[in-house]
């Protein structure tokens, strides 16, 4: 394991681009591909991928949010403390794996978005209070608690498919989500992976031995929270209203009461909009003043320059691959090899290799489940373990999908070849658990 673990590191450090690059080289594969599998022209792809280019900006910005206002929670006061506290349950590097792995992994159960950031923060923070602990690999299992979320409560193909009006209605009616979230097939898999993958990474840190740590320099800044600045002896108007701890507490009491509306009509529908708002206005009330808060915001929004280029290339390559019909003819070629037995497994194959180039659950769904659940009802197989095969293969293969990571690895101040190395193992144990969980249950 040893050897396995520090292969796929050298290999992911030493030719793993920029996550930017990443995006580019996808895209010139998608180009390519869809020049020699499908019967577009050159012109035609180029006309698919500029269409398609703007077409993930309010997700650009959903996600550019969590991390800016996930970074402007996590530094007000109350929260630090909070994370201390729970950072002390940690007292020596393994402690510090299982602690940050678990806490992630329900936390990306409730919301995905609130787990990424969460699992982040509190990376951070248990690295602080272990310093001798491998970085990379802490972030890394902070990143895998990630796997779960398409288990969860915020799972985009189940939720959707247990609300009357959704797009496929007519060909499998609604299914709610006690024959999704809550089947023994999904509980399975939660169960196995939420006993085992915080020891898998604690195994990882054994194979680690003397090799090089990656503690961003960050780490050792200090952590009381930052000097207030004085008023002038004379402040001006505009000066009183900035330090003024009023404003800031109206404002949030308005957010506050939305945040208790928006749960009152709609019951625990914790969407990456309200987690957004919950943090933004926490964040407000907690710094105090608006000139606290806005001083956090100038910090925070320095972390999110990689997600805002980003996010539109994968716009382009998710508008290659459904209007040339690649993503189709991938999963056209998984189902001709499947038997009622085996949709499930070749369904969730599917699903991770289609995750590549379309790294979004509700897009992917859009795309799959209009040709895997005609499938299913032809073969005979049951349509919630389908929509469930297609939502795990795609967590399945983010772990070695830099798109998602990007929020955490922004907050971790690291690069996407930090982690990837450690979650190239987490991908291949993963497989077996999902796939024995699909097949058996």
């Amino acid at each position: 394991m040893q050897a396995l673990t520090n292969f796929f590191d050298r290999m992911v450090q030493r030719y793993l681009p920029d996550a930017f690059l990443f995006a580019v080289l996808l895209t010139f594969v998608v180009f390519v591909l869809g020049l020699f599998f499908t019967d577009s022209s050159p012109v035609q792809m180029v006309e698919y991928w500029g269409v398609g280019f703007w077409d993930l900006l309010e997700f650009a910005m959903q996600m550019s949010l969590i991390v800016v206002t996930g970074y402007i929670l996590a530094n007000t006061p109350i929260v630090r403390r909070i994370l201390t506290k729970i950072s002390t349950l940690a007292n020596t590097p393994g402690q510090a794996i299982v602690l940050v792995t678990f806490v992630a992994a329900i936390a990306c159960l409730i919301s995905y978005g609130f787990g990424l950031v969460v699992g982040a923060l509190l990376g951070i923070h248990v690295a602080r209070r272990v310093p001798n602990v491998d970085y990379r690999l802490l972030m890394a299992s902070a990143y895998s608690g990630f796997l779960l979320w398409h288990g969860g409560l915020s799972a985009s193909a189940p939720l959707l498919i247990a609300t009357p009006g959704h797009f496929l209605e007519d060909t499998m009616g609604t299914v709610p989500v006690t024959e999704t979230l809550f089947s023994s097939a999904n509980l399975f898999i939660i169960v196995v992976l939420l006993a085992t993958l915080p020891l898998l990474n604690r195994y990882l840190l054994r194979t680690r031995g003397s090799l090089e740590k990656n503690q961003p320099s960050f780490l050792q800044k200090q952590k009381n929270e930052p000097e207030e600045v004085p008023l002038p002896e004379h402040p001006s108007p505009a000066e009183r209203i900035e330090n003024s701890k009023i404003v800031s507490l109206l404002i949030g009491i308005l957010g506050l009461a939305f945040i208790v509306f928006h749960f009152v009509q709609n019951g625990f529908d914790l969407n990456i909009n309200i987690v957004n708002f919950i943090f933004l206005f926490l964040g407000i009330m907690f710094h105090r003043t608006p000139r606290r808060f806005l001083r956090s915001v100038s910090d925070a929004v320095k972390n999110a320059g990689g997600i805002i280029i980003q996010f539109p290339f994968y716009a382009g390559i998710m508008g290659m691959m459904v209007a040339s019909g690649l993503s189709e003819q991938i999963s056209m070629w998984f189902i001709n090899m499947a038997t009622e037995f085996t949709l499930p497994l070749f369904t969730f194959l599917s699903a991770g290799l289609v995750n590549f180039f379309v790294p979004s659950g509700g897009g992917q769904w859009a795309i799959q489940g209009p040709i895997m659940i005609p499938a299913a009802l032809e073969l005979g197989v049951d349509t919630a373990k389908t929509t469930l095969a297609v939502a795990w293969g795609d967590a399945w293969t983010n772990m070695i999908q830099p798109f998602w990571a990007l929020p955490l690895l922004a907050i971790a101040g690291l690069k996407v070849r930090d982690i990837m190395g450690f979650c190239v193992i987490i991908l291949i144990y993963s497989f077996f658990p999902i796939s024995i969980g699909l097949l058996f249950f």
